[in-house]
C-alpha cells in the first residue's frame, strides 16, 4: 500500500514539472520576440547617436606610404694630386710609358716684343702707322674746338669777376613794381658781353635798366681744350622794392 501510493505521487509530480516547463519556455520566446520586433517597429525610440553609427560610411583607406628616397651614389674620382702635389704611387706600374717630346722648331729672327704674327723681321713696335708716326716725329693732330658753346648761369655765375649793380627805374619805383628780368648774353672769348638781349621779364620798366648794367659785367675766359671759347647762356636780375 505504501509502494503504490509512492508510485502515484511519483507520476503526478513529473507531470506538473512538464507543464511548467513547457510553459516557461514559451514565455521566454514570446518575450523575446516582443523585445525583437519592438526597435523594428518603432525606429525613433532608438538613440540617435546608434542611429548614425549604424549608417555613417565606413572611413576611407589610409594613403599608401610614400616612396622610398631615390639613393644617390656618389662616385669618388681617384687622382694623383694631394693639395696641389703629387702623391706617392701605392703600387709599382707594370708598364711605364714613355712620353716623346716634339722637336723645337727651327730658330727664326727674333721680331719684336707684342708683335703679330706674320711680321717682316725686324719690324718696329705699331706697325706701320707706328713706325711713320716714331720716325718722323709728328704730333698727333689736336681736335678744334667748336667757335660756342652752351652753359649754364650756374657755371657762368662762377666765372664773374666784375658785377654791377641796375639802378632802380623810377617809373617802376612809383608804380610798385618789381621781379625778375632773364637775359640771353653771348661772353665772348675775353670774357666780355658781345650779346645781350631779353628773353623774359616781369614788365618793361625793368628792361632797360638790366641790359644797362649787365653790359658792364666781366667773366674769366671759358677754357676748352686748352683755348677759350665763346660762351651762350642766360643772366637772371632781379629788382626788388625796399618797402615790399
Amino acid at each position: 500500500m505504501f509502494e503504490d501510493s509512492l508510485f502515484e505521487s511519483g507520476g503526478k509530480l513529473k507531470t506538473k514539472r512538464g507543464r511548467t516547463t513547457s510553459i516557461s519556455f514559451v514565455i521566454q520566446a514570446v518575450i523575446i520576440g516582443v523585445l525583437v520586433l519592438i526597435p523594428l517597429l518603432f525606429t525613433e525610440a532608438l538613440p540617435k547617436a546608434m542611429t548614425m553609427t549604424f549608417l555613417a560610411a565606413p572611413p576611407p583607406p589610409p594613403p599608401p606610404p610614400p616612396p622610398p628616397a631615390a639613393v644617390v651614389h656618389v662616385k669618388k674620382i681617384e687622382t694623383d694630386m694631394v693639395n696641389n702635389q703629387l702623391r706617392t704611387p701605392t703600387k709599382i706600374p707594370k708598364q711605364v710609358k714613355m712620353i716623346k717630346e716634339d722637336t723645337s722648331p727651327p730658330p727664326v729672327d727674333a721680331g719684336v716684343v707684342g708683335g703679330v704674327p706674320g711680321g717682316v723681321p725686324g719690324g718696329s713696335m705699331g706697325g706701320v702707322m707706328g713706325s711713320i708716326l716714331a720716325n718722323n716725329n709728328t704730333p698727333a693732330p689736336k681736335v678744334a674746338a667748336p667757335q660756342r658753346i652752351r652753359v649754364s648761369s650756374g657755371v657762368t655765375q662762377g666765372l664773374l669777376v666784375r658785377r654791377v649793380e641796375p639802378q632802380y627805374p623810377q617809373m617802376a619805383k612809383i608804380a610798385r613794381v618789381q621781379g625778375a628780368v632773364v637775359l640771353n648774353a653771348v661772353i665772348g672769348k675775353d670774357g666780355a658781353i658781345q650779346g645781350l638781349h631779353v628773353e623774359r621779364s616781369a614788365s618793361p620798366l625793368l628792361n632797360q635798366a638790366a641790359l644797362d648794367a649787365v653790359k658792364q659785367w666781366k667773366y674769366r675766359p671759358y677754357i676748352l681744350n686748352g683755348e677759350p671759347v665763346e660762351v651762350d647762356t642766360t643772366i637772371t636780375v632781379n629788382f626788388t622794392l625796399s618797402g615790399g
